[in-house]
């Protein structure tokens, strides 16, 4: 709750303030399942609404979207509302300006942001690649920059993996070795990706961060709610988004030094997935992020289990801690909790360590950082009821809501403009023209040279026949020439041997 100029967040014997100057330090909201972690989140972002604030929030289970319809009375918030004394604060049921969104646009505004923009680090993530793939990976970025081919979308991605794979030998000395078998494991990855829908992130309009910024006509810092319920089930995709995010902000904001509160205030629930499994270049990414997103007058609050969660490096910048219990029933929990403790300044009042365990639903252990910026001791106190309604708002009403949302206008339609997709495409089919123009051109070659020889042979045989022709007619001249001499030699003999025989008969 908004009240005084400051962030009323719990109350034991005296109430406890985080100051807004201070939320741009970051925090962290920790506790085990069912101790009132979400409870925390609404209240806090409540706040930060009512201060002006814009917001962020993740919602895992859905819980999170009932921040757009007022709360509902009941006995026991009447019990809590007469415990703290917040009806003399100010205190009613009251609706946030919501703006809902969903990666996958089935309950919320579609979010996008493109291939490029996302990067190969991340990507690389998202794709579950080795680090042998994600080099071949920046490489084929890398080759898309220098041919100015824009990566949008995932088809974009998938036909610029395969026309490097096409041609890996012409890129082999400028660019270095590429193998089959990391094109081919890069190529299963986006196909796999694809079928579980997180192409859907990727494509244009992509998401203009600065549309989070935005504030009501009464000055209240709108919530975005992003429904995680589908996204968390790709714990990858969920991480690379949530850090894209991040480095988005961080690149487009301008320094903004310390401020009386922040710009906005970023809630990643479930933000051990941010850290798990992340290879050491991307985990020193995201420390600087942290580290330097503060000057730009952006808080962020990571809501986890465990503060064991989250990498020293990053926690040691978190300095507003919220601690709802944990359990301490085997070796590693006990470890856990002794670790949770130590990130307190002490109380002398009471035992930190045991507190942790016997904190009930909806009590914690707070430090913030005063005015000075230096951490308080730890309290042990209860945390106030939200004003919104605690569950998750009525689907229909969400419908009408994203329905008649200026958000929709801008995001709801793809736009798919000519990028590496078509652009190859289209040399690809240039290319097929091309070859088939040849190829025409070969057989219509191949064709007039077998027809020539054809002919050739034809003439060939034609004067052979010719000249066997002759040689027949000569031969048959010739036998008939020689035919009648011997014809007429014989007549002739036999004329002479008539006439000699006739005398001689005569002669006789």
């Amino acid at each position: 709750m908004y009240y005084q100029n400051k962030i009323w967040m719990g109350k034991n014997e005296n109430p406890i303030f985080l100051f807004p100057q201070m939320a741009n330090r970051h925090g962290l909201i920790a506790g085990a399942t069912g101790t009132g972690k979400t409870i925390t989140l609404k209240v806090m972002a409540e706040s930060f609404s009512d201060a002006g604030v814009p917001v962020f929030l993740a919602d895992i289970k859905g819980d999170l979207s009932g921040m757009s319809q007022p709360g509902a009375d009941s006995e026991r918030m009447q019990g809590l509302i007469a415990k703290f004394g917040l009806n003399d604060a100010g205190f009613k049921y009251q609706s946030y300006p919501t703006y809902y969104w969903d990666v996958f646009g089935n309950k919320g505004t579609p979010i996008r942001t493109t291939v490029s923009e996302m990067g190969p680090l991340l990507l690389s993530r998202v794709l579950g690649l080795n680090d042998v793939q994600e080099g071949i990976l920046h490489i084929i970025f890398k080759i898309a920059d220098d041919q100015k081919l824009l990566l949008l979308d995932l088809k974009d991605l998938k036909s610029m993996v395969q026309y490097i794979g096409d041609n890996a030998s012409d890129f082999k000395n400028t660019y270095g070795n590429i193998t089959t078998a990391s094109i081919g494991a890069i190529q299963r990855s986006l196909i796999k990706l694809e079928e579980e829908g997180g192409d859907s992130l990727f494509g244009e309009p992509g998401l203009d961060v600065k549309d989070w910024f935005k504030t009501d006509g009464s000055g209240r810092g709108y919530i975005n709610v992003l429904n995680c319920e589908k996204l968390f089930l790709q714990p990858d995709l969920y991480s690379a988004f949530m850090l894209w995010m991040l480095s988005d902000l961080y690149e487009i904001l301008p320094e903004a030094g310390d401020m009386d509160k922040p710009k906005i205030v970023f809630f990643f629930d479930e933000a051990h997935l941010l850290f798990k499994d992340a290879p050491k270049e991307l985990l020193e990414k995201i420390e600087q992020v942290v580290r330097l997103i503060r000057s730009k007058g952006v808080g962020i609050f990571f809501i986890t289990q465990n503060p064991i969660d989250i990498p020293d490096t990053v926690l040691s910048q978190l300095g507003n801690r919220i601690q709802h219990a944990l359990r301490a029933y085997s070796p590693s929990e006990q470890k856990a909790v002794k670790a949770a403790a130590q990130t307190f300044r002490p109380n002398p009042k009471f035992d930190t360590e045991q507190a942790v365990t016997e904190c009930g639903t909806g009590e914690a252990l707070i430090s913030f950082l005063d005015e000075k910026g230096v951490p308080s001791m730890v309290e042990r106190a209860n945390i106030l009821p939200p004003q919104s309604l605690m569950g998750p708002v009525d689907n229909n009403i969400m419908a009408q809501m994203i329905a008649s949302s200026d958000m929709g206008a801008k995001y709801n339609a793809v736009i798919d403009r000519e990028s590496a997709y078509e652009i190859l495409s289209a040399k690809a089919e240039k290319s097929e023209i091309a070859e088939n123009k040849a190829q025409e051109e070969k057989i219509n070659r191949q064709q007039e040279e077998t027809e020539a020889k054809m002919k050739a042979e034809a003439i060939k045989e034609a004067k052979a026949e010719l000249r066997e022709e002759k040689q027949r007619e000569k031969r048959y001249n010739e036998s008939e020439k020689a035919a009648k001499s011997i014809l007429t030699s014989a007549g002739r003999t036999a004329v002479n041997s008539l006439v000699r025989g006739l005398l001689g008969s005569l002669k006789k």
